[in-house]
C-alpha cells in the first residue's frame, strides 16, 4: 500500500472541503475516516480555517507529516457534499484509491453556478427579504434592482480577486447610495426596509453557523477565528452603509 499516496488523497479532500466552506471538525473527520482504513497506529489531524496538519505513523512505515496552507476560501457547499460522498465510498471499498484521486480532481474543477443564476438569486433574495421585513411592493422592486447591481459588482470583484472585506465595504456603500437615490426619486418607499433587505445577501451566515458548530464540537481556535471573521464582515458591511448615510444626510 502506498501510504504517501493515501495521505495525499486525504489532504486534498480536506483542502477542497476547507476551501469550500466546510466546518473544521467535518474536515478533520473526513481525513481521519480516509486514513483509518488501514488501521495505522498513529493518525493525528489538526485543522484550522487557514491550514491542515496531518501525521501518520506505523511499524511498517516511517512517520510522515504533511502541512497544507489554505490561502483562499469561498462558499461551495456542493463540493463539500461531493467530497464527503466520495470519502465514504472509498472507506466502504466501493472505489479504489487511484480512481478516488481522479474523481477528486474532477470535483475540484467543478464550475460554480452560471453568473446569471447567482445574480438572479441575489436580486430575488434582496427583494423577498424586504417584503419579509415589512416593505411594500415599491420597496420590493427597488431592492430587486439593487440586488441586480450587487450581484454584478460581487462577480466583478470575485474575478478581480479583491479582498472580501474591501468588497463588502464597497457593496455596502453602493447599497446605501442606490437606496437613498431611488427612495428620493420614487415616493411612498421605506429606506430602512430596502437597505435591510438588500444587505441580506452579504450577511456571513455560513461563517456564523460554522463558528457556532466548531465551538460546540470543541474546536475553540477555529470557532473563535471564524466568529471574528464573521464580525469583521459585518463591520465592513455596516461601515459601507454608514459612510454613505452620514455623507448623504450631512450634505
Amino acid at each position: 500500500m502506498n501510504f504517501k499516496l493515501l495521505l495525499k488523497f486525504a489532504m486534498q479532500a480536506g483542502e477542497i472541503m476547507l476551501r469550500s466552506g466546510a466546518e473544521t471538525y467535518r474536515v478533520e473527520d473526513t481525513i481521519m475516516r480516509i486514513l483509518s482504513v488501514y488501521d495505522l497506529e498513529i493518525i493525528e489531524v489538526f485543522v484550522t480555517p487557514t491550514g491542515i496538519i496531518t501525521t501518520i505513523d506505523d511499524q511498517k512505515i516511517e512517520m510522515t507529516t504533511k502541512l497544507k496552507r489554505i490561502k483562499s476560501r469561498s462558499i461551495r457547499l456542493d463540493k463539500v457534499a461531493l467530497v464527503n460522498d466520495l470519502s465514504r465510498k472509498y472507506v466502504e471499498g466501493q472505489i479504489s484509491l487511484k480512481d478516488a484521486i481522479e474523481e477528486l480532481k474532477i470535483i475540484d474543477k467543478t464550475p460554480p453556478y452560471h453568473p446569471l443564476i447567482i445574480i438572479s438569486a441575489t436580486s430575488f433574495t434582496s427583494a423577498f427579504f424586504t417584503i419579509v421585513f415589512g416593505g411594500n411592493l415599491r420597496d420590493c422592486l427597488i431592492s430587486l434592482s439593487i440586488g441586480i447591481i450587487l450581484g454584478i459588482i460581487q462577480r466583478l470583484f470575485i474575478n478581480l480577486q479583491v479582498s472580501r472585506f474591501l468588497t463588502d465595504i464597497i457593496c455596502g456603500f453602493l447599497i446605501g447610495f442606490s437606496a437613498l437615490l431611488l427612495t428620493t426619486i420614487i415616493p411612498l418607499t421605506n429606506l430602512d426596509y430596502i437597505i435591510i433587505g438588500s444587505i441580506i445577501p452579504l450577511v456571513p451566515g455560513v461563517a456564523i453557523t460554522n463558528a457556532i458548530r466548531d465551538t460546540i464540537e470543541g474546536n475553540l481556535l477555529s470557532g473563535i477565528s471564524r466568529g471574528i471573521e464573521a464580525l469583521f464582515i459585518a463591520i465592513s458591511i455596516a461601515t459601507g452603509v454608514g459612510i454613505i448615510l452620514k455623507l448623504w444626510f450631512h450634505f
